[in-house]
Order: C-alpha cells, then structure tokens, then sequence
C-alpha cells in the first residue's frame, strides 16, 4: 500500500494512536533534504533509488534509439531523394531537344558541355555527364576527366533500360542514374548520368542533427525531473527503504496486524471494509467474504455498525456485541493526508470492565479514607469535629449517619461509662428521618447494637435490622417508625482513643438496598478510627483550653477598684487560637492618683497566662512601693531576666522573653501624667476637642533584655481628656502593619469624641475582626481633675511649736469642707506625722490635705529615711505614734519623691 502524499510519516496504531515511525526521518534544511534524496536514489540502495535509476536509464535508452532512428531515416529519406532527383536530372537532360542530335556532331563536348554545368547548377546535382554508348564522357564538372571512361553500370542503360547506384567516383562516393539517350528511331546513341555526392546527401542529415540533439536532451531533462519526482515521492513514502527491508517490513506488519490481541478494521469513505485483522474477525464474527463488503450489511448490531460505517470519532465507546463488551477506538485516516476511511479498533473489556468495578469501588473507599485524612479535624472543636465525620459519610457510603458522644467529652473531660449519650451531629439524604435529633440525651439498652458496642469496644453490624429483635428493644415505637421509613441496615462503630470510649458513630441505609457487608464494616472503622483521633484532640484542647482561660479570667481584674482621678472603660478579648498574654490593671497609688498598667506576654495557652499572672503580681507589688514607672520598669526587667535563667531548657519550660509592658501614673491634683514603656506601642491621646495624637514616650527594649534603663515621659493632659493604653493586637496583624493600624485607631477615636469611655471602647473595637488573630487588651481612661477647692496645703516650720498651728489649720479646714467629724482623728495623725518630720526629718517640711474619695493627709521633708511601725515596750515613752497612727486611719504608708519622701494617710468619709 503507498503511502499518499502530504502523509505523516506515523501509521496509525490499531487503537487510533500514531504508532513510531518506520524507519528513521532524514532532517536538516531543503538543500539537506535534496541531497539526502539525491544521494539514495543515486546509491540504488532504495527502492525509490532503483526505480530512479530504471527509469532513467529507460528513459536515455529510447532517447538515443529515437535519435539514431531518427538519423538514420533522415539518411535514407535523403538517398531515396538523391536517386530520384538524379534519375529525373538524367530522364530530363536525355530527353532534352538537341541532346541526341549533339551526339553526333564531331565534337559533341562544346554543345554539350555548357548545357550540362548549367543543368547541373541549377538543378543541384553533382554532376551531368554525357557519354556514348562505350562509355566515354563528353562532359564532367571537373573538364580533366572528359575524355575518360565512365565509373558505373551502363549496361541496363545500353539495353534500354535506366540504372540507380551507389559507387565510388571520380568526385567521390555518390548515388548516380544512368539513363539512354535515344534519337527519332529509339535507338540509343549514347548515355546520361547525373549524380549527387554521399557527402552532400549525409549533410542534410548532419544539418538536422543539432536539432535532433536539442529535442533529445530536453526530453532527456524532462524525463530525468519527472522520474526523480516520482522518486523523490517514493523515497518519501518508503522512507529510503530498499526492497528486503520493505518485504520484510509488511511481513512484520501482517505478522502483528493479525497476531495482536485487539481487533483491527479499516473502512474506506465508501463504507466499505477494506482490512479486517484475526481478533476483529473473532470479536465480531465477521464472515469470511466480509472483505469489500459494506459494514451495515455484515449483520452486526446496528448501533456497533452505525458506528464504524459512520468513520466519527469514538474513544473507548463500550459496545455489547452478543456476550461480550467491546471497547471501541475510532480515528478518520483522511485527516492524515490518506484517503477517505477510518480505522477502528477493539478491545474486549469484558472481564477488564467486571475487574475496574471492583478497582472502583476500592478507589472510592481510598478517596473517602483520604478525604477523612484532610476533611475531619480542621478545627479543634468536638462538635464540628463529629459533624465533620457525619457530613463525609453521607451520601457516599451512609444514607444517614450520627454521632453520639458522653457530656464529658463535649466539656474536655473523660467520659465515665453507664453516662448518658448526648446526639451532636446527624446527617442524612433526608430531614424528615425518624432518628434521634441532635441536643437529645438518651442511654442504648444493653441488648440493642449501640449498647453492645459500648460494653465491648467492638463494632456491631446488622444488616437486616427487621431481624435485630435486640435494636428494636431500644423503643419499639420509635424502632417501627426507623423501619417504616425504610431504614434497613446499621452499623454502629465506637470512638476510641485507645482505651478510652467517647461514643459512637452510626451509619444507616435506606435508598442503598444492599445491606452493610463486612468490607464496609472496615472502612467504617477506619474512618471512625481518624475521626476518633481528631475528636479526642479537641476533648483536650478544650480541657487545656478550659483550664486556661479559668486561670487568665482568674489572674485578669474582675472589677476595677474605686479611684476618683480617672472614668476608665476597658475591653480584653481572646485571640482566635485562643488564652494569650495580654494584660492590664488599673492601681490606685497614694495621694489620689492612679497607675495604668497594660502588657503582653508572647505567646498563647496557659504558659503565657500563668507568665501573665506573675508579671501582674510583680506589677502590684512593685506599685505598693510607689515608684517611679521607669524604676518599676527596671525592677520588672531584672525580674524576667531571673525568671528565664532559673526556667533553663532542662526544665522544659518556655522564657518569658518577648514581654512587653507599658506603665503610667495620673496624678489628679497637677493633671500630670508620667509614662514609661517597655517595647510597648506607644499611648494614644484624645483631647477634649477631638484631637488624637501619639505622645513621644521613649521606647525602652521589651522586658528581660535587659542592658538599658527606662525613659519617662511627662504629659500633661487637660480635663476630660482620654488616655487609651492598648496592646499590639489592637493596631497590628497579618492583614495590616502597625501604621496603618495606628491611623485606624486614630480615626476612631476622632469618631468617638464626646463619647463615653465605654462608647469609645466600642467605637474602636467595631473595627477590628470578629475574632483577631492575636489578643486586644484596650483601656480608654478619661482624666478628672481635684480642684484647689479640695486641696489644702501649708508650710511647717521645724519647730515642736508649730504642730498646735497645723492642728487649727486643720480644724478649720476640716469645717470648710463639712468633716468635722475627722477633726479629732485628723489632729491626731498629722501632729505625730509632723512631730515625726521635725524630730527625724529636714526642712523643708509640708503638709497637705485631699479631699476626695478619702480623707488625705500628706507631711513631706526633705529627708529619705522612712519611719517603720514597731510595738512600744511597757517601759517605752515613746515609739507609739505610728501605731496610733495606723490604728486611725484606714491604710498608710511612704513614698519617695526627687525631694525627699512622703508620709501619708487615709481616712474613709462619713
């Protein structure tokens, strides 16, 4: 079969693929390609080249027989034209009038001689040459030779007759007539010959041979580029294959073609079979003449037939063909370059089709068990957790499925067995399903599937529930509804966690009617098995989860403690992964005023609440000295840093380092607030009239770093502004950086102004997520001011004498102020605290009262030792004052100023 032109140099396999080409192909540009062409078909090693080479030499082959012919005919039509035309010289000029008469003049040559070079030149002979009857020439174009005996046969002429040779002259080789001359009587009285030359005869031959030539070679040129067009046609078809190789390439092509195990059908555009292999005369019982017979009309079925008559495209179409299933391939050739038709090609899949069933099946079970690998425990929540494995199920392996888990579990605790189970998740084809609904608690008869399954750990199948008179011991109303419905076959599987059972799975069906089978009692293990894992993580997180957020609720202020120098508002909420470090504290200190305190510890879980908790104890301890907040700071920072020494790895606990704190102190009387920070983000301040700015508090590195000490700064804030401390999950996450957050911030607060403390803290958080990635502690604190009205203050001379003046200054001031009734106490206090200042203190000495949630009174001097309370032995003069002074007031104590310290005391009103 040749392969047509504008053809791939691929067959098509018998199942429609392009097979591998059969035998190599010569690449390279064109004038590679002519030349490889050039070459084999020069070589004769190709079929392609010996037809070329056969052709061509056929083809100069006739050509020089044609131009020899040709040659050869020109010479004999051009001697057949000498003999006539000389014959005819010769009749004429023996014929002419004066020719016989002239004979017999004595001297015939004169007469004779002149008429004979002119006939001679102008009829175009050789020679006219007239003689006797003896042979004798009287004329001769050569005049030496008259007188001489004649070359030729003049015998017939004699006897009358004419004579046409071919001799060897005097002028050389030529064809001659001789002819009689007669006179009145017929009697011949002598002879003419008039001949043409062999060489003038062959010239017009030779004349015509140049052109004889030319047309040769250009047929030669002709026939030369057709024959290697064909070749080169050929070469590319066979592909440079000569005659063994291509034998023996189609007795391997019909050795594979009918050994090979599917069926092979080549159909021409006329719906004609033109090749059917072995296997497809087996597959589809072809009969033995089906060869360049139609298709339709072979007596296969007619959906089968319809299809390979129609030459589309099919891929793996299965056909029914009596008892066996084919798979059915189908390319059209014509696309390639061939002629009309297509190939098909079949399979038979009967027993492959019963056998992918199966892999199907097993493939389907894989996909469910690594859906339930990805899909089941997203979350560490236990009942999205058991939704999560009742969604999987259904509908791809359950019509219905439920989980049912103890209380306990759903609390982070383990479950006891006997407790009743608890319906968290149940899905199913349909709503309307009969079954326990979720939020419903109930216990399993010990006779039913679930109760078994309970008790022994192991898993329980019923495929025919109608026969299960156990199950239906549970609730015999319930049970006749479950099967009325149509539900017909259970299994019921544990949650395990090794030892520890957490509940059950179910797993019912309705629509599906064949009933659960042992293999699906194992892939429901399995998947209630990866389940159970996921579902007892979440238990613990919930417990882990439970416990810290117990202990951070525990260590975070539950209330905020009564102070009149600040309106506070504050919000904490919870990251989304859940307990983190952040904290903060509102401490009243003396003198009225108020320290603010916000943290964070990195990290989330309880490390970082119980990190929290001790760093928030330190803070109110560190503030019961009522330090300064940067010397508070370095106390802090020194704690960490011995905190995280003593935790080293081998007590595998994490260090606290990554701790940030920010602390400030408002003072009511002067509106001054003093701030320090440890790697926290700075405050915010809103003004009274909308303004937000962000003070310039220098920034100290975070808390246990340590090798730096701590900045304060001082700002003064005017009444009714709002002082908002909060933690960098306020201003920062993943989706946004911490200038962006900070504008955001600032912005809500401008939208907050005029708002409560409260509204602002709202104001700010309705722009954050619904659950931030990180912890938000937020603290809006609006100043207050103690005005001079309830601030009394004098100077005290260091003399014992002065302290009966402070007492009446303080009398009277007390009855400005409407607190007569502390006068008595009020006395008492301050004349042993400025008794205690002039005896053991330095001038300058001060004494100042407050007025306002409390009684207070305040001696400063200059001095920096600090009185300690002591019992005064019996024999003792002195040493009471303190503890008198202690017994009358509600709290008391010392602080230390740039100037020397402060002894105060507080008094609750009346």
């Amino acid at each position: 079969m040749v392969r047509q032109p504008g053809r791939s140099d691929t067959r098509p396999s018998p199942s429609g693929a392009p097979r591998a080409p059969l035998a190599p192909r010569r690449t390279g540009g064109p004038g590679r390609v002519r030349s490889g062409w050039l070459g084999s078909a020069v070589s004769g090693r190709s079929v392609a080249g010996q037809v070329f080479v056969l052709q061509v030499v056929i083809v100069l082959l006739l050509i020089v027989s044609a131009v020899l012919a040709l040659v050869l005919q020109v010479r004999h039509d051009s001697t057949m034209e000498a003999r006539n035309r000389s014959l005819a010289v010769a009749q004429t000029f023996a014929a002419a009038p004066g020719t016989a008469a002239a004979l017999r003049l004595p001297d015939p040559t004169a007469v004779l001689q002149p008429r004979a070079e002119a006939a001679r030149k102008s009829t175009g002979v050789d020679f006219i040459v007239v003689m006797n009857t003896d042979g004798i020439r009287y004329t001769h174009p050569k005049p030496d030779r008259i007188g001489k005996k004649f070359v030729g046969n003049i015998g017939p002429a004699l006897a009358g007759g004419t004579v046409t040779e071919e001799v060897q002259g005097t002028i050389g080789e030529l064809v001659q007539a001789v002819v009689p001359v007669r006179d009145a009587n017929g009697t011949v009285v002598g002879l003419v010959s008039a001949g043409i030359t062999t060489a003038h005869v062959g010239g017009r031959a030779d004349q015509q041979l140049p052109l004889l030539l030319t047309a040769a070679a250009a047929a030669l040129a002709l026939a030369t580029a057709g024959t290697a067009l064909v070749s080169r046609r050929l070469l590319r078809q066979t592909h440079g294959l000569g005659p063994d190789e291509m034998t023996r390439m189609y007795e391997h092509h019909d050795a594979v073609l009918h050994s090979v195990r599917e069926g092979v059908l080549i159909v021409g555009g006329d719906g004609r079979l033109m090749l059917a292999n072995d296997e497809a005369q087996r597959l589809l019982d072809l009969p033995q003449d089906a060869e360049r017979r139609r298709v339709l009309d072979l007596g296969l079925d007619a959906e089968t037939a319809a299809l390979i008559a129609s030459g589309r495209i099919a891929t793996d179409e299965v056909h029914r063909v009596k008892d066996r299933l084919l798979a059915v391939n189908q390319r059209p050739i014509e696309v390639r370059g061939g002629p009309p038709g297509s190939v098909t090609t079949l399979r038979d899949s009967t027993e492959l089709r019963a056998l992918s069933g199966r892999a199907e099946v097993a493939r389907e079970r894989l996909n469910m068990l690594y859906d339930a690998g990805v899909g089941i425990g997203t979350s560490l929540d236990v009942t999205r957790t058991a939704e999560e494995l009742a969604e999987l199920a259904v509908p791809r392996f359950a019509d219905y499925a439920s989980v049912d888990l103890y209380d306990a579990v759903l609390t982070g605790e383990e479950p006891k067995p006997g407790d009743a189970l608890r319906r968290v998740a149940c899905t199913g084809i349909r709503k309307d399903a009969p079954l326990y609904p979720v939020g419903e608690r109930f216990q399993f008869v010990p006779s039913s599937p679930q109760g078994r399954s309970l008790e022994t750990g192991e898993s329980v199948v019923e495929p025919r529930l109608r026969e299960a008179p156990g199950w239906r011991a549970q609730d015999l109303e319930l049970t006749q509804r479950i099967l009325d419905f149509g539900i017909h076959s259970l299994i019921t599987v544990p949650l395990r966690a090794g030892n520890l059972v957490l509940g059950l799975a179910n797993f019912c069906r309705s629509e599906k009617l064949a009933p659960f089978d042992a293999e699906e009692l194992a892939l429901a293990e399995e998947l209630v098995a990866r389940a159970a894992v996921s579902i007892d993580n979440a238990r613990r997180y919930t417990r882990e989860h439970s416990m810290a957020v117990t202990l951070q609720r525990s260590l975070l202020p539950r209330s905020l403690p009564a102070q009149g120098a600040l309106d506070i508002a504050y919000r904490y909420l919870p990251a989304q992964s859940g307990v983190g470090g952040d904290w903060f504290d509102v401490l009243p200190l003396s003198g009225a005023r108020v320290a603010l305190v916000v943290g964070d510890v990195v990290g989330h879980g309880l490390h970082a609440a119980a990190t929290m908790g001790r760093l928030r104890t330190a803070v109110h301890n560190f503030a019961a000295l009522d330090l300064q907040p940067d010397e508070l700071l370095g106390l802090l920072d020194e704690l960490v840093s011995r905190i995280d020494q003593d935790e080293t790895p081998a007590d595998t606990m994490a260090t606290i380092t990554g701790a940030t704190c920010l602390y400030a102190i408002y003072d009511p009387v002067t509106r001054r607030c003093t701030v320090a920070r440890a790697g926290h983000p700075p405050p915010a301040l809103a003004g009274p009239d909308g303004g937000v700015e962000f003070p310039e508090v220098p920034a100290g590195p975070p808390l246990g770093v340590g090798g730096l000490p701590f900045e304060t700064a001082e700002l003064d804030l005017p009444e009714g502004s709002s002082l908002v401390l909060y933690t960098d999950g306020l201003v920062e996450d993943r989706q946004r950086d911490i200038d962006e957050g900070l504008e955001l911030l600032a912005g809500a607060l401008e939208s907050a102004a005029g708002a409560t403390p409260d509204e602002t803290c709202a104001a700010v958080l309705e722009r954050l997520p619904a659950r931030p990635s990180d912890d938000v502690a937020l603290i809006v604190a609006r100043t207050r001011a103690l005005g001079a009205d309830r601030v009394a203050e004098w100077q005290v001379p260091a003399d014992p004498a002065a302290v009966s003046e402070v007492r009446s200054r303080v009398t009277r001031q007390l009855a400005r102020w409407g607190l007569d009734e502390l006068s008595f106490t009020t006395e008492l206090i301050l004349s042993e605290l400025v008794t205690n200042a002039i005896r053991h203190g330095r001038a300058p000495i001060g004494v100042r009262l407050l007025h306002d949630r409390t009684l207070i009174c305040e001696v400063s001097d200059a001095s920096t030792t600090s009185p300690h309370l002591r019992y005064a032995a019996s024999t003792d003069e002195g040493g009471r004052g303190l503890f008198l002074v202690a017994q009358l007031s509600e709290r008391w104590g010392t602080r230390y100023t740039p100037a020397g310290k402060v002894i105060w005391a507080e008094q609750p009103l009346p």
